[in-house]
């Protein structure tokens, strides 16, 4: 029996020995891959998102026929030139109303003056967008023509319940006339716009300026002034206060001339 409890012991204690070293094995693992996990994720934290690459537009090479097709589609259009826009139609609506009549490229219209529209609304009128003029491109330039020579001064629409029901079309075909013209012609009058408000703000910025340099000159005389009415009180003298004269630029009368005029041809006659 001694030997049995002895033996039974050493097994106990073989047994907690085992487990006393297997903990401290287990126990550095652990600790290993949760430094792991925490190096991770500050090198993510750290590292800023990479941005995203872009990419490159192909760049397509045209060939010399297409190029001279493309141009000889060009030479083929027509323009046709609106007198007169109806109110309460814009681009839109021009391009629907003519394109029944054959394809149409490209619509233009000029919008009215921002003087104008403010005019019609302190009268009393509709604040809406109006045009004045405008152009429409078919793609093909007999068909233009005869498109013109059809329309103008005819109704736009039969329909009396239409907006446009009463008015005509003013339109004309014209001839020899492209579309690189039109934009000429805007850029020009863009440039025009531009040259005369740089004008007018040149003029208002000298204006200005010429006006400052009046105010400082008075100021300056009314402080000479003012520094000999304090000199005048202390020596107990009174001036004479200024008399201010202005000077107008007079042209003679003609009466005089004619006059003279007169005495002097009846002189030479008498």
């Amino acid at each position: 029996e001694d030997k049995n409890a002895s033996t039974i012991s050493k097994k106990a204690l073989n047994n907690n020995d085992d487990s006393d070293s297997s903990e401290p094995n287990t126990k550095p693992s652990e600790t290993k891959s949760n430094s792991s996990t925490q190096t991770k994720s500050e090198k993510i934290e750290s590292t800023p998102p990479e941005p995203k690459k872009k990419k490159k537009k192909k760049i397509r090479k045209l060939e010399l026929k297409e190029v001279e097709n493309f141009n000889d589609k060009l030479r083929k259009r027509g323009v046709i030139y609106i007198a007169r826009v109806p109110p309460a139609m814009g681009p839109a609506k021009v391009k629907s109303l003519l394109s029944d009549f054959g394809e149409v490229t490209r619509v233009y219209l000029v919008e009215e003056d921002a003087s104008a529209r403010k005019r019609r609304k302190r009268a009393g009128g509709h604040g809406a967008k109006r045009y004045t003029e405008g152009w429409v491109e078919y793609a093909d330039g007999q068909l233009a023509r005869k498109v013109a020579q059809s329309i103008h001064n005819t109704p736009i629409t039969n329909y009396k319940r239409s907006k446009h029901y009463g008015d005509l079309w003013s339109v004309k075909y014209l001839r020899k006339f492209r579309w690189d013209h039109l934009t000429e012609k805007v850029a020009y009058e863009r440039r025009v716009r531009e040259q005369k408000l740089m004008v007018e703000m040149m003029a208002a910025r000298k204006e200005n300026a010429a006006y400052a340099s009046l105010v400082e000159a008075g100021k300056k005389m009314d402080g000479m002034e003012a520094k000999k009415r304090k000199k005048a009180k202390r020596m107990g003298m009174d001036l004479p206060q200024p008399e201010r004269k202005r000077h107008f630029r007079q042209t003679a009368p003609l009466e005089e001339q004619k006059r003279s005029a007169n005495k002097a041809v009846l002189a030479s006659l008498v």
